[in-house]
């Protein structure tokens, strides 16, 4: 369906914005607002060396303290000046995002070309999506898009970068739509191609590390709701908006008309052939129906002076004129397969939430297709402090903006909504400005009102400010304390198969030219990517290289010099081993693959932005994202009554790098956290991720049983969540396998792209290095810390759960409110842990997540009764 707004005007015919690659981004983080402004003055003055970077993006902090204050530098590399110059003092934690996914009425030729010429992940999307309509299409997608619209005089009416073309914006151009135009403008691929780049603009944000906690599309908006929050595939997605598309071109031509109404007021106005097609205000509505009757109505309100305008539409969408071809919707929808939302979306039908019933539900596609969009209701719904419009014009922004005017200020009994970031990504079709200018500017607002940036790594680079020269009275910058630039004596690489592994790792990783002593690892890499770079280095090298020689010689050097070991080529004398240990072909593991603690020599764990905008470090990427979401995203500790309070006392047993103590730190205030974790390696992690944010905690290297001894620990440096006092690798395997397994089949691309490397990529995975680790008992650590109440205590320690139990004194249980573990099953474990939780007077929940179908683990979730 169209967007209606008043604002637009259906005829306006953009000109071909001129483009400004020529643009680039400074995000400036500091510690105080003196290290901002110093930072800010520090970079403008080094525009030259900024503006020759291929980074569109930068981001640059101040070192590892907290840096709530913010600055942006838009800069323009053709003339060397500052565009813009902004700075905020951001909130600490970062906000929640809401996409607002557009309907047609704001496309236009062109939309997203300069983003297409500019970003590389837009561009990929865009590729992708055109490649698999073309069957459907019959056409590429692009050529319609892109087509070059002939020159007219109303497309002159501002020159690139002057702001709004005020001819064109009130319809007064003086021209009708060119043959390119109309084309674009037909159902059949106005619809395609706004989906294409809705979900490659989605896809961009979302590769900058912007994900959306919430979404609300506007009428084929929901559908690409739908698609980022996995209920259709992308590929089932675009054959459903293609065939759907073509479908409503094959009904007879409606009109729809825009009215400054309440819906009470213009409902009995409709008689028996027109339709409430959307409720975009209290007093705006939209109205379609049969081009005659919706040319009378016009007739007739326009004698009572409302305020009314047509929309650009070739059919009555959300109409009873919509019916004919419902039930043929509802089949092709049928015929896809559909999964609950990961992320949540609004209905259009509802106005609500949209339910897992709703969305899987082929019929409810049929009744979106004839029913209003209730988009006023779906803002009502929204509770983010950030509305981000993904889409060509702003017409959702305008109507977010009015919506929260229209708020008013709080009454007595009613609490003032919070004040809202509103930002729009792409330009109107009457805007001259360039999408680029558009896209890096929405980045900015977002960067300053607390927003996570990341950035893919072909636009985007970390790195810390250079010591400036303060004025008189202010601050220089701190130098960044965590992730030090590379040496200046790093080495390019020097020998063929060094230069052609780089070439390879800087297409797959999106970096810059690596160094011979760069990591892949720490470059991004991770185990897709390493089965990906096995494929190629195969095409290209004509090497079979095995997935665990990756992860043993992940180095440049080492790795160049692995393959000419492979295929006997002969690498450079001493090309493997300078500065480094020689690769290894045993299981064990090199000192340079092992953690910090046990390898001395190593490198610190690298730091990784999560999607809630913390910083960690971590052990490798797979398992922290698997952390993360469990935790913070699926919220799996604080479950069925469970809660952490202001003031509360947390125990983590089983610490791991310090995700679950992070999660209590950041879920309520002054909260006090004793954490225990035996790994050295992980041990450490923990203690600089707890440093990094201030956490209130106290750390035990140290693990808890019934009874104190000292035990051996296996640890597994790439499973680090499978490590164990009691290891069964057989066990560990299958358990792997299992979740493996389940994220396939819940539509895990990443997982499925692995298949062929899963025994490989196990073998690596459990490779082992065995520590000597302290084991005491609760009860004697409760006595020693003076504890006297445990509000929550979390337990994820990989078959040991029933000892640290058994380490609680019968005296010591009255001090536990609430207890939430992960059991693994074995000789009836869950049943003794439940009856015994039950004994002390707490309530039991024991459920499996889906995730561990096929597996012996379990959670419990004890409540004590009155709490």
């Amino acid at each position: 369906m169209t967007t209606a707004s008043l604002e637009t005007n259906g005829s306006a015919r953009p000109s071909r914005p001129e483009t400004s690659n020529d643009l680039r981004l400074a995000l400036v983080a500091a510690a105080t607002s003196d290290e901002l402004a110093a930072s800010l003055d520090g970079l403008a003055g080094r525009l030259a060396s900024l503006c020759e970077s291929d980074a569109l993006i930068r981001l640059y902090t101040s070192g590892a303290r907290p840096a709530p204050h913010r600055g942006a530098l838009l800069l323009n590399g053709a003339t060397r000046a500052v565009v813009a110059r902004e700075a905020s003092a951001a909130a600490t934690a970062a906000p929640s995002v809401a996409f607002l996914l557009p309907g047609l009425g704001d496309h236009y030729l062109s939309m997203g070309r300069d983003l297409y010429g500019a970003f590389p992940v837009f561009r990929e999307q865009v590729d992708r999506c055109a490649a698999l309509l073309a069957p459907e299409l019959g056409v590429d997608i692009r050529t319609v898009m892109y087509a070059k619209a002939r020159a007219s005089s109303a497309a002159a009416g501002a020159a690139p970068g002057q702001g709004l073309d005020l001819r064109r914006m009130l319809g007064r151009g003086g021209e009708a739509p060119s043959e390119e135009e109309r084309r674009l403008n037909e159902t059949r691929h106005a619809q395609p191609a706004l989906f294409v780049i809705e979900y490659a603009l989605a896809e961009q944000w979302r590769a900058w590390g912007v994900l959306p906690d919430v979404m609300l599309g506007y009428s084929l908006g929901e559908y690409v709701a739908a698609c980022l929050a996995g209920v259709l595939s992308l590929e089932d997605s675009l054959a459903l908006v293609a065939r759907r598309a073509e479908l409503i071109e094959s009904l007879p031509a409606g009109a729809m008309l825009a009215v400054m109404l309440s819906e009470e007021e213009l409902t009995p106005l409709l008689g028996a052939h027109l339709s409430l097609s959307a409720v975009n205000g209290p007093d705006f509505c939209v109205v379609s129906g049969p081009v005659e009757e919706v040319q009378r109505l016009e007739a007739r309100l326009r004698e009572r002076g409302v305020t009314l305008r047509r929309v650009q539409s070739s059919h009555a969408f959300h109409s009873r004129m919509m019916e004919p071809i419902a039930e043929r919707v509802t089949r092709i929808v049928a015929g896809f397969t559909r999964r609950p939302p990961r992320t949540p979306y609004i209905s259009n039908v509802t106005g609500a939430r949209i339910t897992a019933a709703e969305a899987t539900d082929p019929a409810y596609w049929a009744t979106h297709l004839c029913r209003p969009v209730r988009f006023a209701d779906g803002l009502r719904a929204l509770d983010c402090g950030v509305f981000l419009e993904v889409g060509p014009g702003q017409t959702l922004s305008s109507l977010a903006t009015l919506a929260a005017k229209g708020a008013g200020p709080a009454s007595s009994g009613r609490a003032a909504s919070p004040p809202r970031t509103i930002v729009a990504s792409m330009r109107h079709a009457y805007d001259a400005e360039s999408d680029v200018s558009v896209l890096l500017k929405a980045v900015s607002r977002l960067w300053l009102g607390g927003a996570a940036i990341e950035g893919d790594r072909t636009t985007t680079s970390v790195e810390p400010i250079a010591q400036a020269a303060a004025e008189p009275g202010r601050a220089a910058p701190a130098p960044a304390a965590e992730e030090p630039s590379p040496s200046a004596q790093s080495e390019a690489p020097s020998t063929a198969t060094e230069r052609e592994l780089a070439a390879l790792w800087q297409t797959l990783l999106r970096c810059e030219p690596p160094t011979r002593d760069a990591d892949f690892f720490r470059l991004g890499g991770n185990s897709l990517l390493a089965t990906r770079l096995i494929d190629r280095v195969s095409k290209s090298l004509r090497v079979k290289l095995p997935l665990r020689r990756v992860y043993q010689t992940s180095t440049l050097a080492d790795m160049a010099a692995a393959i000419d070991g492979l295929r006997g080529a002969g690498a450079r004398p001493g090309a493997a081993t300078q500065g480094r240990a020689a690769p290894v072909t045993t299981s064990a593991p090199t000192a340079a693959a092992r953690p910090a603690a046990a390898a001395p020599d190593a490198p610190r764990a690298p730091l990784f932005r999560l999607p809630n905008g913390l910083s960690v470090a971590h052990q490798n990427e797979a398992e922290t994202r698997h952390f993360y979401d469990d935790i913070f995203a699926h919220r799996s500790y604080v479950k069925h009554g469970i809660r952490i309070r202001d003031g509360a006392c947390v125990l983590d047993v089983g610490g791991n790098i310090g995700l679950f103590t992070l999660f209590a730190h950041t879920e309520a205030k002054d909260v006090r956290v004793f954490s225990f974790e035996p790994a050295p390696p992980l041990f450490e992690i923990l203690s600089r991720n707890v440093a990094l944010h201030g956490v209130r905690a106290t750390l035990f290297n140290l693990g808890l049983s019934d009874r104190e001894r000292d035990a051996p620990f296996t640890f597994y440096p790439r499973s680090a969540g499978m490590s164990s006092f009691y290891p069964n690798e057989t066990e560990e395997r299958h358990n792997l396998k299992a979740i493996m397994d389940n994220q396939r089949r819940g539509g895990a691309a990443e997982v499925a792209q692995m298949d062929g490397y899963t025994e490989e990529l196990l073998d690596v995975r459990f490779e082992a290095v065995t520590f000597t680790a302290k084991l005491r008992r609760l009860s004697d650590v409760l006595r020693e810390q003076r504890i006297e109440r445990v509000d929550l205590m979390k337990i994820d320690v990989q078959k040991c759960e029933l000892e640290v139990i058994e380490g609680i004194d019968d005296a010591d249980w009255p001090k536990f409110s609430q207890i939430v573990l992960e059991a693994h099953d074995a000789d009836g474990r869950v049943a003794k842990l439940s009856s015994l939780f039950e004994r002390h007077g707490f309530k039991v929940i024991a459920e499996q997540d889906e995730l561990y179908v096929g597996t012996n683990i379990r959670n419990i979730y004890a409540l004590r009764e009155g709490v």
